[in-house]
């Protein structure tokens, strides 16, 4: 990180203004050799300055450059922000300046990376401006907002705190063992200890779990054999035309998306290919998207066609959806019921009719009641909400239980352990990292960031 880094952070287009953001031990002095104002080298830090960026002797444009100082700065570096106008042909040629003069072109995430690196934020807060630059959402918004404040991390410092703690016991018990103010840490100890840790590594988990649900919306898959109504039930749901509607089986042979916002979450909708054995390969290929929109959605809705009888068609799609979580829609309601429904006791059934739009409000209703998002306004945003952090809490769980039913070892034996366990929970805050995680995590963020 000894060199300085450049790169443009705001959508480049045709706008009032763009910024050019530089970091680095050397970004005033460089910035300084193009601008033609004040000597940025004797300013105050936390302060703006009008002028011009120069190239040689030409004028490129009028600007304002803002001025921060180490290490009160986003990267804990010297950075320079370049406000100039918008437009694609300025920009860049300022930001070609900066390269030619020194500046290296940032990485994706370079500048969060370096925050990040240099002990500015952790890793939990890191991720969650990647989740608010996402969120599309109210609620993912407090989500993001929750992780980035620290809030979020405090809940896994905590528990480190309390595994260095009995560390830190065992350790006096070992070396000082005349020393009498120490807590003596017995097996009935650790093994209390780390039971209450277990109890509050489950809970975070599902809770997390939970949030993460919300954060990145939750996938409703809609399966049936051709012809029930499953693109009707799309376009009614979402109050547009997203999907083409005819009466010709099969008509729909590729996934069809579509998202509305329900209690300030993303439901993304799936309209499936009709599922049915066929000879036509660009129909099969429709059917195999269906099956793996199926294994990837939190909820299928599994439409039937009330006016015409249970085939085997309906009862093999049934098969393969039957463990998942479904719902039942009967569509075409209105129409004279042939349709034998003693096979679905235990499961919710919606009733509706896509002509006249009947059972629309009532299939939002249980979403909304299935995925408890009556109440999101009353949620604790403070857990995890990322794939990869919920992914080591799960093996740090897996350690304590571990170390419970190693609980009648020796108490130096049991410290190696709980170690470990320490060491695990510091990788989601990334206070032990690898280097291609770093990449892989900094990697998706825009270059500007």
């Amino acid at each position: 990180m000894e060199d300085t880094i450049a790169a443009i952070s705001t959508i480049v287009g045709e706008s009032a203004l763009n910024v050019i953001k530089v970091s680095g031990k050397d970004s005033i002095e460089i910035v300084n050799k193009i601008f033609s104002g004040k000597d940025l080298s004797n300013v105050k830090s936390h302060t703006i300055h009008y002028g011009f960026i120069m190239d040689g002797n030409e004028k490129i444009d009028e600007v304002l450059v803002s001025i921060f100082k180490t290490p009160k700065t986003y990267t804990r570096e010297d950075v320079v922000e370049i406000n100039c106008h918008g437009g694609i042909s300025i920009t860049n040629k300022i930001l070609e300046i900066l390269l030619l003069n020194g500046c290296r072109m940032a990485e994706p995430g370079e500048f969060i990376k370096r925050a990040y690196l240099n002990g500015r934020i952790n890793l939990v807060e890191a991720e969650a401006v990647s989740d608010l630059i996402s969120a599309k959402t109210e609620t993912a918004r407090r989500i993001g907002i929750k992780g980035l404040t620290g809030e979020s991390s405090k809940l896994i410092k905590d528990l480190r705190e309390d595994l260095l703690s009995l560390i830190a016991n065992i350790e006096v018990n070992i070396d000082y063992p005349e020393y009498e103010d120490a807590v003596v840490v017995t097996k009935d100890l650790i093994k209390e200890k780390i039971s209450g840790m277990i109890y509050k590594l489950k809970e975070i988990i599902s809770k997390s779990e939970n949030q993460l649900l919300i954060k990145n919306g939750i996938k409703v898959s809609i399966v049936g054999k051709p012809n029930v109504g499953k693109s009707s039930l799309l376009n009614k749901f979402l109050n547009e035309e997203k999907a083409i509607v005819t009466d010709i089986e099969g008509t729909t042979r590729d996934i069809v998306e579509g998202s509305i916002i329900l209690n300030g979450v993303e439901i993304k909708l799936i309209d499936t290919a009709g599922i049915r054995e066929t000879d036509n390969i660009v129909e099969k290929i429709g059917v195999e998207k269906s099956y793996k929109a199926i294994d990837e959605s939190d909820l299928t809705l599994f439409v039937l066609d009330n006016s015409r009888k249970l085939s085997k068609e309906d009862e093999e799609i049934f098969n393969n959806i039957k463990n998942k979580k479904v719902l039942i829609i009967v569509n075409k309601s209105d129409e004279k019921q042939e349709l034998d429904l003693s096979k679905f006791k235990k499961f919710e059934i919606i009733n509706t009719s896509t002509k006249t739009k009947d059972g629309i409000d009532s299939l939002k209703n249980k979403i909304i009641e299935m995925f408890n998002l009556g109440n999101l306004e009353l949620n604790d945003y403070t857990y995890l909400s990322n794939s990869r952090q919920i992914s080591i809490l799960k093996e740090s769980l897996n350690i304590a239980n571990n170390i419970l039913k190693k609980s009648e070892e020796e108490v130096d034996l049991l410290e190696i352990d709980i170690k470990i366990l320490w060491e695990k929970l510091g990788e989601i805050l990334g206070e032990t990292y690898k280097d291609d995680l770093l990449d892989e995590i900094f990697s998706k963020f825009c270059l500007g960031k």
